[in-house]
Parts: C-alpha cells; sequence; structure tokens
C-alpha cells in the first residue's frame, strides 16, 4: 500500500510520507481484522458466553476473580470459567479499542476530507455500523449464540471492512476517483472481482450457518467430536459445493488478470494473493472436516475467509484506480498524471 501512495500521489520525484488520514485508515482497517480474528478464537475456543452478560461481566466492568462473586451477582457460580471469561473480555476489549479507532478515523475524514464524499462517507457508514454491531453484541450473547445472529455480526463486520477499505484506497488517488476513461478488460476484471465479493459473502454466511449446527450438535447430542460435522448434513454439503465453485472461480479469475502482462502490477499482486489464499481456505477446509474440528483450523479458516473478502474488495477498487498503459509507461510521474 505504501508503494501505491508513493507512485500515484508523486508529482514531483521525491516522495511523500503517508499523511494522517491514510496512516489511520490503514491502522484502523488493520485493527478491524485483528478483531474479526479474535472473534474467529472466541468461537472456536468455545468462549463466546464466556460473560453471560453484557456490556458487562458476570455484573462486573472488570471481570471477577472467583466464582463466589457472581453468586452475589444472582448468576450460577457454575458457569464461572475463568479462562473462557478472559478470552470474551479481551475480545470486547478489542471491539471497543476498534471502534474508538473508527471514530478517530471518521474525526480525520470529516476534517479532511469531508468534500471528498468517496472518503468521508464510507468511513462515517463505518462508524455508524460499528455503532450497531455492539449492539448486536448484546443480542449475541442475549440469544445464546443463536446461528442466524452470529452469522448477521460476522457479515456486518466484513461490510465494515469493505467500507474501511474503500475509504483507505481512495485516500490514496486524488479524489478517490477511479479513472476518467477504463479499458474494458478493467470492467471486466471489477465485475468478477465484484460477483466474488458477493459470492464470498454467501460462502462466508453459509460457513457460520454450519458453524452454528455444530454448536447445536456439541451441546445437545454429547457425541464425540469428530462426529459433529457429519451431523450438520445438507447445509454442510451446500457449504463444501459453493466452496468448490467459489475456489474453481477464483483461480479462473486469478489466471485472466496475471496472463496479462500489461496490466499494473498491483493488479497481478493482487490476483496472486487471491489463489493464495483460496489454497489455505481449501486446506484449512479439509483439515476442519478430516481432522475433528482442530480449534485453530476453525480461527483460520475465518480469518482467511475474511481476507478473501478484502482481497477481492482491494482487486475491484483498484482495477478502476491504477493507471493502465504498459509497465514501462508507469513511472511514478506517469502514474500520477494518468490519476489526476
Amino acid at each position: 500500500m505504501a508503494t501505491i501512495s508513493s507512485s500515484v500521489n508523486s508529482a514531483s520525484p521525491s516522495r511523500r510520507r503517508l499523511n494522517g488520514f491514510q496512516k489511520m485508515a490503514l491502522a484502523t482497517t488493520i485493527a478491524t481484522y485483528l478483531l474479526i480474528m479474535v472473534g474467529g478464537f472466541v468461537r472456536a475456543a468455545g468462549a463466546g458466553l464466556g460473560c453471560p452478560d453484557w456490556p458487562k461481566c458476570f455484573g462486573y466492568w472488570v471481570p471477577p476473580g472467583e466464582a463466589s462473586q457472581i453468586a452475589a451477582k444472582g448468576f450460577d457460580p457454575a458457569l464461572f470459567n475463568p479462562t473462557l471469561m478472559w478470552i470474551e473480555y479481551g475480545n470486547r476489549l478489542v471491539g471497543v479499542v476498534v471502534g474508538f479507532l473508527i471514530l478517530a478515523t471518521t474525526v480525520v475524514a470529516f476534517r479532511h476530507y469531508r468534500q471528498v464524499g468517496r472518503i468521508f462517507w464510507p468511513t462515517f457508514a463505518a462508524l455508524v455500523l460499528v455503532v450497531f454491531q455492539g449492539w448486536l453484541g448484546s443480542k449475541v450473547v442475549e440469544l445464546e449464540l443463536k446461528g442466524w445472529v452470529v452469522t448477521v455480526h460476522l457479515i456486518l463486520a466484513l461490510v465494515i471492512v469493505i467500507l474501511l477499505l474503500y475509504a483507505t484506497v481512495c485516500a490514496f488517488f486524488p479524489g478517490g476517483k477511479p479513472l476518467a476513461v477504463i479499458p474494458p478488460e478493467r470492467h471486466r476484471i471489477a465485475r468478477f472481482g465484484q460477483a466474488l465479493m458477493a459470492f464470498g459473502l454467501v460462502q462466508l454466511a453459509l460457513g457460520a450457518l454450519v458453524r452454528g449446527h455444530i454448536d447445536d450438535v456439541a451441546s445437545k447430542t454429547g457425541l464425540p467430536r469428530g462426529e459433529w460435522l457429519a451431523q450438520v448434513g445438507t447445509l454442510d454439503h451446500l457449504h463444501r459445493l459453493s466452496a468448490l465453485v467459489l475456489t474453481v472461480a477464483v483461480l479462473a479469475v486469478a489466471f485472466s488478470v496475471v496472463r496479462q502482462r500489461n496490466l499494473h502490477p498491483w493488479l497481478r499482486r493482487t490476483a496472486w494473493a487471491m489463489v493464495g489464499l483460496v489454497l489455505i481456505q481449501v486446506a484449512a477446509g479439509i483439515g476442519l472436516a478430516y481432522a475433528a474440528l482442530p480449534p485453530p483450523l476453525q480461527t483460520i479458516h475465518i480469518v482467511v475467509g475474511t481476507l478473501l473478502i478484502g482481497a477481492f474488495t482491494m482487486l475491484v477498487l483498484l482495477a478502476y484506480r491504477l493507471p493502465t498503459g504498459t509497465v514501462a509507461q508507469q513511472a511514478p510521474g506517469a502514474v500520477a498524471r494518468a490519476a489526476r
């Protein structure tokens, strides 16, 4: 991303450093991905109800140190599990930090980019959604991790990431605008990227629903861990089939991008990143299916899935904004002129 900045923003041979908004937006986007990773770990560890109330934890703003303390707040001492409690509480703390980062990013966007709709409004929308996401988090706890509400919670997190990526990428281009003239092959790449984004979100939603069914099986049947997935049935088969289709689609789109030698290097790098991520995702999915759902792979599966959505988003945004022409023509001065 720094390479894009130095190329796109350099009207003169001297390189510019990232401005305040670019630094803040990058940090906030990375932190949001970290929050999703922590949330995946919470789910894999079975710690979603480590604190059975919200926003407090067993009635305390700071988690209690022993079971006897929660009885005074009307909770069953048998619910007290320090490990799960602190995992869930840590997730909430990271969520608060991310919320304040998005608030700070919105403030900076208002100060410096309020006239640039492509930067300010996505950032503001992310702030509104993160407030709603906090409320939805309370419903996740209140409804005891029902599959549908956890799925909505995950999809909303990804929408926030997409909005932050949009604002961040636009901040590296003058006015955040796409190129005035976009070649047909770039339009095709962008459309393919948009289709992958939509398909990827559906696939992640299916995966979250599968995970919800697995949790139900684990809590209600008493079956060994290695037999949980087999009880999910049709939904799991649909998830696997759609994963196969998505994998083939990603490889096909990536191949169509990397074989075009005249494309900007960042588009080809994004395509290669998509290939690497989808192969890791397939390997993690196979490991989950045949290795009794190991928790580390569950976390990897969620994180890589969200990174794939990010890669699809980047492919679309860069296809519309990176300069056209041969690599030899894409010197810093030419890039700056083409992006204006």
